[in-house]
């Protein structure tokens, strides 16, 4: 019998009352699957810190969910991103995914704060001395882009797991080859920490490809032209809802037991996977992290 995964999901802060009714209608979607913890994102140069913050905060207080908050070294001196964790903590949030983050809009490369972290490793420190957080971190089983040279990104994950990261969450991938290529590179490199494969379900082909470019992700041929061809029939649900489980499959019969899911606050792909997968209310392994 198949191994039923754990699963964590990922939700976008909400820019607009439209979008905040759209959040809650995801959170209340997912939350019967009983994931181990759900995050809340940053935007690109920390433009959304604020609706993060008061995300994180609702859900937390209006539901029994674990809440990871996203938080990032973008455009904040340490003091005032320290004092973010503090009210994290004091509000009962101990879960962060730290990240260096993305630079502002129209900005080419990262410049850290003057007074604030440099990167993920020092953040991570940081928090270390701030409170008692666990602390999960970003990996990237297809190159970063702005590594200059094979093996950078298993040597920055290693670097992150020193400075006290618990856990690892990757980005999107379309292949399980890639994971499993990254996970063994990850061992090799003496790294023991778990790594949560980052699943994708493919709610718009376009907007895909843009993420995947922004974020180096490699997109194989044919899944471009699978999903322009299901286009033309309107099966592109569908297709999404098949590839996504037959990646988690593939991942879980390798020995993958945690999958993190990419909702982009559009819950019923998702939920179809998991369904799909044996993710359902009564039957989600409990936390084994």
């Amino acid at each position: 019998m198949a191994t039923v995964p754990s699963v964590s999901f990922e939700f976008f802060p909400p820019r607009s009352v439209q979008a905040s009714f759209k959040l809650w209608d995801t959170v209340q979607a997912l939350a019967p699957l009983r994931p181990r913890f759900v995050s809340v994102t940053y935007g690109a140069g920390g433009t959304t810190r604020k609706l993060t913050h008061e995300a994180v905060d609702a859900i937390n207080a209006s539901t029994d969910l674990t809440v990871a908050a996203h938080l990032t070294c973008v455009d904040a001196s340490r003091e005032e991103t320290l004092e973010i964790a503090r009210s994290y903590a004091k509000a009962g949030v101990t879960d962060i995914v730290a990240l260096r983050g993305d630079p502002p809009k129209g900005v080419d490369s990262f410049t850290p704060h003057p007074e604030g972290f440099r990167d993920t490793c020092e953040l991570i420190e940081g928090l270390r001395e701030a409170g008692d957080f666990t602390i999960r971190v970003g990996a990237y089983p297809d190159p970063h882009p702005e590594a200059t040279r094979e093996g950078q990104d298993v040597e920055w994950l290693k670097r992150k797991i020193d400075a006290g990261a618990t856990e690892a969450i990757t980005q999107f991938f379309f292949e399980a080859d890639t994971f499993f290529r990254f996970r063994d590179a990850c061992a090799k490199a003496g790294i023991d920490a778990p790594i949560i494969p980052g699943i994708l379900p493919i709610e718009n082909w376009k907007n895909t490809r843009r993420f995947a470019t922004a974020c180096g992700a490699r997109l194989p041929a044919w899944l471009g032209e699978a999903f322009e061809a299901a286009e033309r029939d309107g099966r592109q649900d569908l297709l999404a809802t098949a590839l996504a489980t037959e990646l988690s499959s593939e991942l879980i019969d390798g020995g993958v037991d945690k999958l993190h899911f990419y909702t982009l606050n559009r819950p019923h792909l998702t939920r179809d996977v998991c369904h799909a997968l044996g993710v359902t209310q009564d039957s989600v392994l409990e936390d084994v992290a």
